[in-house]
């Protein structure tokens, strides 16, 4: 008799396993492979932007040993997410997880397809989260914010595949090995999905752009607040540059609401907040200051 946790690890396996298939991607650069997760019945797959780099589509094979081809739909390599669609799927689409109600020391199963040898499980747990992994698109970086770390045995293959929890939910997409004995996901969260929506509807993601290097730090007591946004850098003539933020600014809060870190920023520039005035409260120099910017389109 299994004892409890090879019960849960191979529950898992057996639930996420068909959902997770296998990339021959070709491309300019070549020919390469990765995983994909699928997560709608009419042939959506949820991937990582770097594997499908370049390619408009390749070969996909399931567990069930059954093969066809995909096209890209869209890729965001400020997130390394990217969509694609299957001719057709032999299974169900995986059910998708919230990443922000994970724990530290939580069990977690990778499912992938590592060094070319499919259907791969390994099981591990949460090592930390809030994790930031650098992100670049032609010439602009962005950190991925609250990545996931893991102790599941990642390998070369296993980007793009399904980080699972206990209950068979898929809350992140494996996207990096930093080392031995540690793996990086992309959490599945609101964001996430904003951005999974965006890519199947558009192929691509619109997103505001401030102008702001900023870094979090602890906030005077005096506050109210215990984490705010130092800013860093003020990049010359963008939005916070004709806004009058300046480096050295406390940001405080941002659309009115509080901004305790670099995420809580970001989720605020998305389509919605091209062209508009978003209000941004900074303390400088001992002082509340109230600044209106106005984000323009991050091309």
């Amino acid at each position: 008799m299994l004892d409890v946790y090879s019960q849960i690890v191979t529950r898992v396996a057996r639930t996420v396993g068909p959902q997770v298939a296998a990339l021959t991607v070709r491309s300019r650069r070549g020919e390469g492979a990765g995983s994909a997760v699928v997560v709608g019945h009419d042939g959506l797959l949820l991937t990582n932007a770097h594997v499908v780099a370049g390619a408009d589509g390749g070969r996909v094979a399931f567990a069930d040993g059954s093969e066809t081809r995909f096209r890209v739909i869209g890729a965001d390599p400020l997130s390394d997410l990217a969509v694609a669609r299957a001719d057709e799927t032999p299974g169900d689409a995986a059910e998708l997880g919230d990443a922000d109600a994970l724990q530290v020391g939580q069990l977690v199963v990778a499912v992938g397809n590592p060094l070319g040898l499919s259907g791969t499980v390994t099981a591990g747990v949460v090592s930390a989260l809030g994790r930031s992994l650098p992100a670049r698109s032609a010439g602009t970086t962005r950190l991925i914010e609250d990545v996931i770390q893991t102790d599941a045995a990642l390998n070369p293959g296993n980007s793009g595949g399904a980080l699972a929890d206990a209950e068979g939910r898929v809350v992140g997409i494996n996207t990096a090995v930093a080392g031995v004995g540690v793996g990086l996901a992309v959490p599945i969260n609101a964001t996430t999905r904003r951005i999974l929506r965006a890519l199947e509807a558009d192929g691509r993601v619109r997103r505001a752009y401030l102008g702001l290097v900023t870094a979090p730090v602890p906030l005077p007591e005096k506050l109210g607040e215990a984490r705010g946004l130092r800013v860093v850098e003020v990049v010359a003539g963008s939005p916070a540059a004709r806004a009058g933020l300046r480096a050295g600014d406390l940001l405080l809060d941002a659309a009115r609401a509080p901004v305790r870190d670099a995420q809580g920023l970001q989720k605020l520039l998305f389509t919605d907040a091209i062209g508009r005035p978003l209000p941004l409260t900074v303390f400088r120099n001992g002082a509340m200051v109230d600044v209106v910017a106005v984000p323009t389109e991050l091309s």
